[in-house]
């Protein structure tokens, strides 16, 4: 029992850390108290396709921005896009990057948005691998017999 405790601990202790870093914010609580007993994977699949679609749009950015006569308004349509699902799962970081790359597509500044794109795919990766982490922090409580204590 102490080490089923002691995972949720580590557990709780992980997922403050990502509100405290900026990585999370509120809406992934939100997210997280509309999963139950009859979708006990309901995150975990969001946030899968929340990856999913964040590397195809940032392989639609990463090609359009190569493009001789580059399309700003295709590029802000994605961009807009990635904001809106890392804003509804609480990827605060990509969220703000993808503020500051819309202000670069309106200003039709090249240099500005390759940049945001650099800043956009770091912080995606790194908000992906700490939410890999957070899944299988919760799948050893669960392993261990023990229960996820959400809200966190």
């Amino acid at each position: 029992m102490d080490s089923v405790v002691q995972l949720q601990r580590q557990l709780v202790d992980y997922s403050a850390q990502l509100f405290n870093e900026g990585f999370l914010d509120d809406q992934f609580n939100q997210l997280q108290q509309l999963q139950d007993e009859s979708n006990p994977d309901f995150v975990v699949e969001v946030v899968t396709l929340f990856f999913e679609d964040s590397e195809r749009l940032l392989d639609e950015l990463a090609k359009a921005l190569e493009q001789q006569s580059v399309d700003y308004r295709k590029i802000d349509a994605h961009v807009h896009q990635l904001k809106g699902s890392s804003s509804s799962i609480g990827a605060q970081r990509v969220q703000k990057v993808c503020i500051g790359f819309r202000n670069f597509c309106d200003e039709r500044n090249i240099e500005g948005c390759q940049k945001c794109l650099q800043q956009v795919k770091h912080e995606y990766s790194l908000v992906k691998t700490k939410l890999e982490t957070l899944f299988k922090l919760e799948q050893k409580v669960l392993a261990a017999g023990g229960s996820i204590p959400w809200p966190m």
